[in-house]
């Protein structure tokens, strides 16, 4: 069961709140002020806060703060009987999940506490579940020992820190999607998302739609606005995978996003900017075919 910190100077207050929060069978533990909170805090864990915003020695405000670096995961609700909109910022700015003010229903309160407690878990599991991609992920975890594998873990390593577009070029079934992997989650996007397109795989009537979205009656089929690819990969990557398979038409669009990091949707004219790293591969020799073109911030793992 979680266990509550109530920090309060009103006895009332916190008496009641610590019988109420017991009957829920809540593991309590309760502080005067904010000094004797941080004590508490050093020898045990503590998944939920609630403090009151004005009290003696240390305001709400601080005390927030300090009990986020002491122990993250902790999620502070606000509770005072001083409320204003200033207050109200500042202690959202300092983290605090949520703001009361006092009086309030006892109802109200498990309720917060009850959904406060399901977006703690919700983000404790987001965050194992993507420091268990990033360990699967590691170099390490690639297979192969050749001079040429060590050639290429040498080049995924330098190249995952930048923040350069990346083209992976080797033949099916070489594990390219796997070093955009390695990539993605060994740089300094990890914690945001990694869309993966197989462009191969859409034909090139949707593929426009799928990467850039389009708006409700752009075309026969289109019954509602959608979002596309690059706009969910905003702030983190794209693969795309085969791009050796688009369009030259698609690739000019794509190469605005490379260039000026926006574009329009499909029957749009409303202009997105993103902030998108794009890492794409293919099977192809692209400078055979090719012979020349564009050439931006590249490196080519081979």
């Amino acid at each position: 069961m979680a266990r509550i910190l109530i920090v309060d100077d009103e006895v009332a207050i916190r008496k009641a709140l610590e019988r109420f929060l017991l009957g829920l069978k809540y593991e309590v533990v309760s502080a005067t002020d904010g000094e004797a909170a941080l004590r508490l805090v050093e020898e045990n864990t503590v998944d939920l806060a609630l403090i009151d915003l004005v009290m003696p020695k240390m305001d709400g405000i601080e005390l927030i703060g300090r009990l986020k670096r002491a122990q993250p995961s902790i999620v502070p609700i606000v509770l005072t009987g001083f409320g204003t909109i200033t207050s109200a910022v500042e202690a959202m700015k300092a983290g605090a999940y949520h703001y009361l003010t006092k009086p309030f229903e006892l109802d109200d309160i498990a309720s917060l506490i009850a959904t406060a407690l399901e977006h703690r878990q919700l983000k404790e599991e987001n965050r194992l579940l993507k420091s268990q991609l990033r360990d699967k992920y590691r170099f390490e975890n690639i297979v192969g020992t050749s001079d040429e594998m060590a050639a290429v873990f040498d080049m995924v390593e330098k190249v995952a820190e930048t923040d350069s577009t990346v083209l992976v070029t080797g033949e099916s079934g070489t594990g390219k999607e796997l070093v955009a992997r390695a990539i993605h989650y060994n740089s300094p996007r990890r914690d945001k998302p990694l869309v993966v397109v197989n462009c191969a795989a859409i034909p090139e009537e949707l593929l426009e739609s799928e990467l850039f979205g389009h708006v409700k009656g752009a075309f026969t089929g289109a019954v509602a606005t959608k979002a596309g690819r690059f706009d969910a990969a905003d702030r983190g990557s794209i693969f795309l995978d085969e791009i050796g398979d688009m369009s030259l038409k698609l690739q000019v669009k794509v190469l605005r996003v490379l260039q000026e990091q926006r574009f329009e949707p499909v029957g749009s004219t409303s202009t997105h900017q993103v902030d998108v790293r794009i890492i794409a591969a293919t099977n192809q020799d692209l400078e055979v075919l090719v012979r020349g073109g564009y050439d931006a911030d590249v490196h080519l793992v081979r």
